[in-house]
């Protein structure tokens, strides 16, 4: 996923879709960018960046988190409301 693309749009006040009207990009195809679905051509890369006004390295950094692991979605473990361990 391109996080900081993503907020970019964000803090533009844009949305997508209007992001991809303006730079002459299907809206699919910016959302399957922007959730990582599909690479961006070099070209693709140098107009959101252009048009965002941001450093094109810093708009297509990739955050990937790996999903949990089943075994410690089962061990997390929440104080009760009102415990207060002071018994």
């Amino acid at each position: 996923m391109f996080a900081n693309l993503k907020l970019k749009i964000f803090l533009c006040g844009s949305h997508q879709n209007r992001l991809a009207r303006s730079v002459g990009i299907d809206e699919t195809v910016l959302s399957k960018i922007i959730h990582g679905y599909r690479k961006p051509t070099a070209a693709q890369r140098k107009l959101l960046a252009d048009f965002l006004e941001a450093d094109e390295a810093w708009l297509f950094e990739r955050f990937d988190t790996p999903p949990p692991r089943t075994e410690e979605i089962g061990t997390a473990t929440i104080k009760e409301a009102g415990e207060d361990g002071d018994d």
